[in-house]
């Protein structure tokens, strides 16, 4: 697969990515050369190989949840920029 520059652009809208004419034979250069290096991964014979769902057999150390006397809900507040008597107030994220 070879990016062009069409695809650049549609990748670059997609994320919101200001893009200037400048910088995009370095980006498509850069972006070839990642999924050429993808294409010779898919070469390695991977037969009998268990897929991984974390790269180290370690677990996270957890604190047990223990109710106790925390934060009052009126000095969390205090400081919020925007809110009413209960919650913080954030602006709409989706529409």
């Amino acid at each position: 697969m070879k990016v062009d520059q069409e695809t650049l652009h549609k990748i670059a809208h997609l994320a919101r990515l200001e893009v200037r004419p400048e910088e995009e034979a370095d980006l498509l250069d850069s972006l070839n050369g990642v999924l050429t290096w993808m294409e010779q991964l898919n070469e390695v014979d991977t037969t009998g190989i268990e897929p991984l769902t974390h790269i180290s057999a370690e677990t996270n150390v957890l604190r047990d949840d223990v109710i106790g006397n925390h934060l009052p809900r009126e000095q969390a507040l205090a400081n919020a920029p925007q809110h009413d008597e209960q919650f913080f107030e954030v602006p709409k994220v989706l529409e």
